[in-house]
């Protein structure tokens, strides 16, 4: 069969071969370095994928409360990694083997969608999530538009003509033809419409389409709220809501001032790095904890925190300000009271 251009209709998936084998491998690549070069589904080992996806959360789009949720009950967050790397896997393998390859594309345009709005925000040196989220919405679109021509399965069913491939539903879910009557109108709007997203995203998470660029991969930052005073402990929560993700937030300092900035408590880097774990109240699969030299608040964490005041009592009227020391020299101050 041949199209307006007296070119064979399956030209065009012959066309985005190369696209279709980079993208297959990228997704099927996911379930090959987490259970065949290392497991990292494994949520007692490091380098589980469960504290990865809990670096998205603090600057997710629109999906924060289902990562919120997911991070904050283990067993759930567990079958949905495990779920998830099926799915990349079985997508990843069908895309190289151009076997259902719409219904595929499909599969890639949802996975790709989950990262960009998930971890859009994230990388250091480059835009690096974000890019590799709209490049798969683009990626995914295009090949549901042409499918998979030749070195396909999908391609081979048809030469053999296999009862399924002559319903309509192959044309949708395989390859062929694609089954609309103004196909200039439908890859227009699907066109407009990812790039549409893909501006939006870029200036919500980079600035990059105008006003000031910015970065929240490049230098930690620690919130500070809930603080909280009784006779014998201050407590408070630490939340780390940017920085790199592949390295904590290394805490050597935190120190109690008074109304002037007098010192009137202070942890130094080897009491942090001995901090009390029963001190220490994690809220997420991403924990707060013990370093060799400083206490590591990973980029997603939330914990609280309680230090004695014990040998505070006579000044305990001064308590003002609390101030936290990353190693970086960063500093983060709160009123106590």
């Amino acid at each position: 069969m041949k199209n307006s251009t007296n070119q064979p209709t399956d030209m065009a998936g012959l066309y985005t071969l190369s696209i279709r084998m980079v993208i297959g491998w990228t997704y099927f690549s996911a379930f090959w370095r987490r259970l065949v070069l290392e497991n990292k589904l494994d949520p007692e080992e490091a380098g589980y994928i469960g504290e990865k996806f809990n670096h998205f959360l603090p600057n997710a789009l629109g999906i924060k409360p289902i990562i919120e949720y997911l991070v904050t009950h283990p067993e759930a967050l567990h079958t949905s990694m495990v779920t998830f790397t099926i799915v990349e896997a079985v997508v990843g393998l069908f895309i190289i083997l151009g076997l259902f390859t719409r219904l595929m594309s499909i599969g890639i345009f949802g996975l790709a969608l989950g990262i960009l709005l998930g971890s859009g925000w994230i990388g250091t040196t480059c835009l690096d999530e974000w890019q590799i989220g709209v490049l798969g919405i683009a990626g995914g679109f295009t090949l549901f538009l042409t499918g998979s021509g030749s070195y396909s399965l999908d391609q081979y069913f048809l030469k053999k003509n296999f009862n399924f491939t002559q319903k309509i539903g192959f044309k949708w879910l395989g390859s062929g033809t694609f089954p609309i009557l103004n196909p200039k109108l439908f890859v227009l709007i699907g066109s407009l419409l990812i790039f549409g997203l893909t501006l939006y995203t870029n200036q919500y998470f980079h600035g990059g389409v105008w006003g000031t660029l910015h970065n929240k991969s490049v230098k930690p930052k620690v919130e500070i709220s809930n603080i909280s005073l009784n006779n014998s402990d201050l407590k408070f929560e630490v939340y780390r809501t940017e920085g790199v993700d592949v390295y904590g937030s290394f805490l050597i300092g935190i120190h109690i001032l008074n109304e002037k900035g007098d010192i009137l408590k202070a942890l130094d880097q080897t009491e942090l790095s001995n901090f009390s774990k029963e001190n220490i109240n994690n809220h997420y699969v991403a924990k707060v904890k013990n370093g060799k030299y400083s206490l590591i608040i990973p980029l997603g964490a939330k914990a609280d925190l309680t230090i004695s005041i014990d040998d505070l009592m006579t000044q305990k009227d001064e308590i003002h300000t609390l101030k936290l020391i990353d190693i970086s020299g960063i500093e983060w101050t709160t009123r106590i009271k």
